[in-house]
C-alpha cells in the first residue's frame, strides 16, 4: 500500500511505490501486507544488486567450497565434513553465505546455486577417498526452494553417478520445514535416497515445527542439534534440558546425534557423557579450504595418534 499525498502526489510514484511495498510482503512471507516506506526503496535496491551480481557470479564461477571438519566424540576420529558455500567477489574478498544465502534464495538462484555446491562437493569427496579417506562422508545442505522447483532426487543421483562417489559417502541435511511442508513428495524422494545408500539428517533440529509425527515417517539417520541450544547450555538449564531430551530421542530411535557449534572442550566432554555422537565447531576447526583441510587432517592425525 502506498498512500497519497505522504508517498507520492502522482499515480505513476504511487504505484511504483506500492509494488516496492508488495515485494516487501512477499519476502516477509506472503499473506500478509506492507506499507510503503522510504528504507524499502534502500532495501529492494540492495536486493537487485545482490541477485545482479550473484547471477554475473555464477556466470563467472567465483564460488567455493569450505569444509568444516565433523568429530566423532567418543574416538576423536574425523568422520566426516559439512560443504559450505563461499563467495570469492571482486573487490569484497571471501564473501559469507549470511550475505548472499537469502536473496539468492528469494531470488530462485539458489537452484543453480545449490546444484553446483552439490555436484562439487561430490567431486571432491570422491578425490578424497581416492586418495586416502575411504570412510569420508560429505554433509550438503538442501535448499527448500530447490524442493520446491523439482527434479532434486534425480539430480542428486546424478550428480553420485557424475562424480564416482559411492551413496554412501554422501549426507544430505534436510530442514523440518521441508519435511513438512512437502510431506508426500519428499517422503518419496528421500525413500528412492535411502535405497541407493545415501545418508540423511535433519538441520537444525529443535529450532522447526513442534510435531515430531514426521520422524516415523522419514528414514533419517541423523538428527543436528542446533548451535542456539549448544551455546545456551553452560548458562541456561532449559538449553541442556532441551540437548538432552534431543539426544535422549535419537538413541530411542537408533539415530546418530549431532552437536553443530562446539567451541569449548569442557562442554565437548559433557555432550559425550550427556550420549552425543559427533560433533562440528570451532573447538576443532573453522570451514576451511581444500588444501588448508588436508593440512589440519594430516595434523589432527599425528595429534590423535601421540
Amino acid at each position: 500500500m502506498a498512500l497519497y499525498p505522504r508517498d507520492g502526489t502522482d499515480g505513476e510514484t504511487l504505484m511504483r511505490h506500492a509494488d516496492t511495498a508488495l515485494n516487501a510482503a512477499k519476502r516477509a512471507g506472503r499473506q500478509t501486507y506492507r506499507f510503503f516506506e522510504p528504507r524499502m526503496n534502500e532495501a529492494l535496491s540492495r536486493f537487485i544488486q545482490t541477485r545482479d551480481a550473484l547471477r554475473l557470479a555464477l556466470a563467472r564461477q567465483e564460488f567455493v567450497l569450505h569444509y568444516q571438519p565433523r568429530i566423532e566424540l567418543h574416538s576423536g576420529r574425523v568422520v566426516g565434513v559439512e560443504a559450505l558455500v563461499r563467495w570469492q567477489r571482486p573487490g569484497a574478498g571471501l564473501v559469507m553465505p549470511d550475505d548472499f544465502i537469502d536473496v539468492a534464495e528469494e531470488s530462485g538462484l539458489i537452484v543453480p546455486l545449490g546444484s553446483w555446491v552439490l555436484r562439487e562437493a561430490c567431486r571432491q569427496a570422491a578425490a578424497w577417498r581416492v586418495s586416502g579417506w575411504p570412510d569420508l562422508v560429505m554433509a550438503v545442505n538442501l535448499s527448500a526452494v530447490q524442493y520446491r522447483r523439482g527434479g532434486i532426487g534425480a539430480e542428486v543421483l546424478a550428480a553420485l553417478e557424475a562424480s564416482g562417489l559411492d551413496p554412501t559417502g554422501l549426507e544430505l541435511e534436510l530442514t523440518e520445514s521441508i519435511l513438512l511442508a512437502c510431506a508426500d513428495e519428499i517422503l518419496a524422494t528421500v525413500s528412492t535416497w535411502k535405497v541407493a545408500g545415501i545418508q540423511l539428517a535433519i538441520d537444525d533440529f529443535g529450532t522447526g515445527y513442534s510435531s515430531l509425527a514426521y520422524l516415523k515417517c522419514f528414514p533419517v539417520d541423523k538428527l543436528k542439534i542446533d548451535r542456539s541450544f549448544i551455546a545456551g547450555m553452560a548458562e541456561h538449564a532449559p538449553d541442556r534440558a532441551i540437548v538432552q531430551a534431543i539426544l535422549d530421542l535419537a538413541r530411542a530411535l537408533k539415530l546418530r546425534s549431532v552437536a553443530e557449534g562446539v567451541e569449548d572442550a569442557v562442554l565437548a566432554r559433557e555432550l559425550q557423557v550427556m550420549g552425543c555422537d559427533e560433533a562440528q565447531g570451532y573447538l576443532y576447526a573453522r570451514p576451511l579450504a581444500v588444501a588448508d583441510l588436508e593440512r589440519w587432517r594430516r595434523e589432527w592425525g599425528m595429534g590423535a595418534s601421540a
